[in-house]
């Protein structure tokens, strides 16, 4: 007989949906804010 494993090196980590989006943030963030900018001056141009 031999005993379950119950002091194993590997853990197993629930899966987090977080480090998924922290892992694009830095290129969505300059895109989101380009396009910020762009709509901004297009709106402050139309207002003139």
């Amino acid at each position: 007989m031999s005993a379950p494993h119950t002091h194993s090196t590997e853990v197993h980590h629930p899966h987090d949906p977080v480090e998924d989006v922290v892992a694009i943030i830095p290129l969505v963030l300059p895109l989101v804010g380009a396009a910020l900018m762009f709509l901004l001056a297009f709106i402050a141009i139309y207002m003139a």
